[in-house]
């Protein structure tokens, strides 16, 4: 062996090759074959290890034997030490492999890469990755993508991988977007152990098992239920695939924690086809907790589909005490007697997700008798009966599903059904997108229901329900219905251009209407009518093509603290026996009326603020009798309030100013009561009385109108008691010269509460505090803001008609302008004059009636003026006066009757 040096035994890299590639070995006359001690240190060695003849060329690749043929076991173990072989006892305390054979050194280091590759593509995969081991190189091309993809679709038939991180989780992606550097592999790792169903193969399979050397953990069968009872009898991992095909009348009773899947190329669903024509396709029964069926279709197709020779049978049947999960599914049903899904009894709780479940032609999913579950994601559509059916006491959680074009109601909720669904959108069904009835209390959030063709939600028969933060547009009826003694919640809503209504109230409904924002629907934004109660409040009702609220035929209920604006008709129509309770609304910027009580509308208007309409704030006529108190109406474009064609009411406590014609209009035979009102600063007259009109007014303030106080024409016939009318411009009152106050105060850095009080509303700009917790009636003023509230968060909300309530005290911080001088005096001070002591007379005698206007806004005492030559507007007949049971008081009144007025003054009036 020539000198003697340390030997060393052969590198494990040199075994692996003689163990992978012996064809190849056979063609080198190696004598390091023989186990034979070898010298490190001179290259005689080498020579001695190396043929003299050149190196032939390789032979085409054959098959070669499976590595793991003696030592078994998954294809992650590698057998690296022969038995006869042992590592000799170090004499230099360091061993040295010998240099690779040149022909071990040639495939490892300089056969192509395209060479290598094609013949590790006739491995499989047990082999392949032992092929890894050898080296580096090695290493990198046997974990090429392209041989595991065809090892993959070999086996799985996926044309994208299936991942499976966790038990009862699947789902294919697309291998340029994985993580992972090669996730064909990776998946193949992870649905290695599993039982297949591929019917013809199981056969060639088992009489082949030299070919699938080292696929014992894979198993075939050519049925359904085959591989069923032989998983659940091997106690295996309960993994099976089934490949493509159509299986048709297998009996597949799950009673264990199965996981059955899909397996084809493309869309796998499709290609994966289960259906039965005589039972129910798919049965779970108590013990399938936890079992797993995806990506196939299943079907109920019976020969005979009508219900004359069959009892209900479903696609899946979910049954007591189970809860598996269905991923990925189609599930169609041609029977009309029993659903697509049914879950039903106490403990079913599946979960469905990512299914189809369409094309059917009774209810697609069936949820009762107690019965749980979540179902996401699904696709649910074109049912005959309901898309989804919630009945005695099911509750289930149905979360993002695209309920739509059903040839019935999307969701139908009935006898005691409960639920939450939530991200669902329902749309195009030919009944309600969603229907609730018979005691049914679901819960419905941040769904998107719209486009159906008769309502969006449908409340009835004492159902009940909470439906919160949806978006509900564009149906063709009412987006949503509330009747017969139905008593639902709908709050946060957004409800708009609907074909017809926002919300209808009918037959004794009921319901809480909470802060909705209801707009652009062709109807009234809310309808009441015939003896329906709800509570209507903090609802923002606008820009609707019709009216803001229509409570008609007896409607009553509570209509408090809304924002009613910007409407086509009235902001709320009252009419036909109806008495609703409206409170606390802001009634604004309508194209027309306000409020409009007629044909006998009663009811309670009280603590609204009315304002900016294009006719008047509010108007009554034919037969109504409200009850209107403590509002304030301003901005009327036709007056402040209107009562005509014998109109009633009680008109009490308001404050009417900035209208642009009279405060109060009463005409044709209308009979109102009007009690300690503030009537101020119009643009015409205050209270005007003609055409019959009658009315009691008593102990109200009518002053600063730009014409009279009252006109009365000479054939009505009102009473007038206790009364203040005093500062008329038309009798050449001296107003102070401060109509620019609030420029002058904005510019000298002070509170407009200063100039304004806390009774009137100068125009300026108007501020919000969020930081503040400031709510839509709160007010700032710009000065305040700037100083008061430096570094909030500020909102410019509108230039309008207020007072600041930072400068009055009423916001939690102290107004920091509140204790600077004034320069100017109140601009709008609706201060009560001080009564005079001299006792108020009923006088029929022209002769003890006197006229008097006062030189000061907020006198001390009085100082009356003497009495001035009457003008042709303050004329005023001894035969006109005695026809009215006038009580007079002897204090400031401008007084003006226009029976003898010459045109163009009658023509303005009359």
């Amino acid at each position: 062996m020539g000198k003697a040096g340390v030997t060393a035994p052969l590198s494990d890299s040199r075994r692996k090759m003689r163990r992978l590639l012996p064809p190849l070995l056979q063609k080198w006359p190696l004598k390091s074959r023989v186990p034979e001690p070898r010298t490190v240190r001179t290259s005689s060695a080498e020579k001695r290890c190396c043929p003299k003849e050149p190196l032939l060329p390789l032979p085409p690749p054959l098959p070669l034997p499976a590595p793991a043929r003696a030592h078994g076991g998954s294809f992650h173990v590698v057998d690296r030490t022969f038995g006869h072989r042992a590592k000799r006892a170090r004499v230099s305390g360091k061993s040295h492999d010998l240099p690779a054979a040149p022909a071990e050194q040639y495939l490892q280091q300089k056969l192509p890469d395209e060479v290598v590759l094609k013949i590790f593509s006739y491995l499989l995969e047990q082999d392949l990755c032992q092929a890894a081991c050898v080296c580096k190189r090695f290493s990198q091309l046997a974990n090429d993508p392209i041989l595991w993809k065809r090892l993959y679709m070999e086996v799985f038939e996926y044309t994208r991988p299936m991942m499976h991180p966790e038990p009862g989780r699947f789902y294919q992606i697309s291998p340029e977007e994985h993580e992972h550097p090669n996730p064909w592999k990776e998946s193949f790792q992870q649905l290695y152990k599993g039982a297949h169903v591929k019917p013809g193969f199981a056969e060639h399979f088992y009489s082949n098992p030299g070919r699938y050397k080292g696929r014992e953990n894979m198993l075939y069968y050519d049925t359904i239920e085959d591989a069923l009872g032989g998983v659940q009898e091997a106690h295996f991992d309960g993994l099976i695939f089934v490949h493509s095909g159509i299986y048709t009348d297998e009996w597949i009773y799950i009673e264990s924690p199965i996981t059955m899947i899909g397996a084809a190329p493309g869309k796998v669903a499709d290609k994966v086809v289960i259906e039965n024509t005589r039972d129910s396709t798919f049965v779970f029964m108590e013990g399938s907790e936890d079992a797993y069926v995806g990506y196939m279709t299943i079907r109920f197709n019976p020969d005979d589909k009508s219900a004359q020779h069959h009892n209900a049978h479903h696609c899946l049947e979910i049954t007591v005490n189970c809860s598996p999960n269905i991923d990925h599914c189609i599930i169609r049903s041609t029977c009309t007697v029993g659903s697509a899904v049914c879950v039903s009894g106490q403990g079913a709780c599946p979960t469905i997700k990512h299914c189809n479940i369409s094309d059917c032609e009774n209810v697609g999913l069936y949820i009762t008798d107690h019965a749980q579950g979540i179902y996401e994601d699904n696709e649910i559509s074109n049912n005959a009966l309901a898309g989804i059916w919630v009945k005695n006491h099911g509750n289930p959680i149905i979360r993002r599903n695209h309920i739509h074009h059903g040839r019935d109601v999307g969701v139908f909720t009935f006898d005691h059904g409960m639920g939450y669904f939530e991200n669902c959108n329902i749309h195009r069904n030919r009944i309600a997108g969603f229907e609730v009835k018979a005691y049914a209390n679901p819960t419905v959030v941040r769904c998107e229901i719209h486009h159906g063709q008769t309502g969006g939600i449908y409340v009835h028969e004492k159902g009940r329900g909470q439906f919160i933060e949806n978006k509900i547009y564009a149906n063709n009826f009412a987006g949503v219905w509330i009747t017969s003694n139905s008593d639902p919640t709908i709050r946060a809503n957004a409800i708009f251009n609907g074909n017809q209504g926002g919300v209808y109230i009918f037959g004794d409904g009921r319901g809480l209407i909470e802060s909705n924002d209801i707009y652009g629907n062709a109807l009234a934004g809310i309808q009441i009518r015939t003896n329906s109660c709800p509570i209507v409040r903090h609802n923002k009702i606008h820009d609707g093509q019709h009216g803001g609220i229509y409570v008609h035929e007896k409607g009553q209920g509570v209509i408090e603290e809304n924002e009613v604006y910007s409407n086509t008709l009235a902001g709320v129509w009252v009419t036909t026996g109806s008495t609703p309770v409206l409170r606390k609304n802001r009634i604004h910027s309508g194209k027309q009326v306000g409020v409009y009580f007629y044909d006998n509308g009663h009811g309670v208007l009280e603590d609204n603020d009315i304002y900016n309409h294009m006719y008047s704030g509010v108007q009554i006529r034919t037969g109504s009798n409200p009850k209107i108190r403590r509002n304030k109406i301003w901005g009327g474009q036709n007056g402040g309030i209107l009562v005509y064609n014998s109109g009633l009411g009680f008109i009490e406590d308001n404050e009417i100013f900035d209208n642009a014609m009279a405060g109060v209009w009463i005409k044709t035979d209308s009979n109102p009561t009007l009690r300690r009102n503030k009537i101020h600063d119009g643009r015409d007259g205050g209270i005007c009385i003609f055409n019959g009109g009658r009315g009691l007014l008593e102990e109200n303030d009518i002053f600063r109108n730009a014409q009279a106080g009252v006109l009365i024409s000479t054939n009505s016939h009102p009473i007038l008691r206790k009364n203040r009318i005093f500062d008329g411009f038309a009798a050449d009152n001296k107003i102070l010269n401060n109509q620019d106050a609030i420029e002058k105060a904005v510019s000298r850095g002070q509170c407009l509460y200063k100039i304004s009080s806390y009774t009137s509303y100068p125009m300026h700009d108007f501020y919000r505090c969020h930081t503040c917790n400031t709510t839509d009636r709160n007010a700032i003023c710009v000065n305040c803001i700037k100083k008061c509230h430096q570094g909030h968060d500020v909102e410019f909300i509108r230039h309008d008609r207020f007072f600041c309530d930072c400068g009055a005290g009423t916001l939690s911080n102290p107004c920091t302008l509140a204790g600077e001088p004034t320069t100017t005096r109140t601009l709008c001070t609706t201060r009560r004059p001080l009564s005079s002591p001299t006792r108020y007379n009923t006088t029929r005698n022209l002769t003890n009636f006197s006229l008097t206007t006062e030189t000061t806004r907020t006198p001390q005492t009085p100082q009356p003026k003497a009495p001035e030559r009457l003008t042709h507007a303050q004329l005023l007949t001894a035969e006109a006066l005695q026809q009215w049971p006038l009580e007079i008081p002897p204090r400031v009144f401008h007084f003006l009757v226009p029976a003898r007025l010459p045109s163009p003054l009658a023509a303005r009036w009359l």
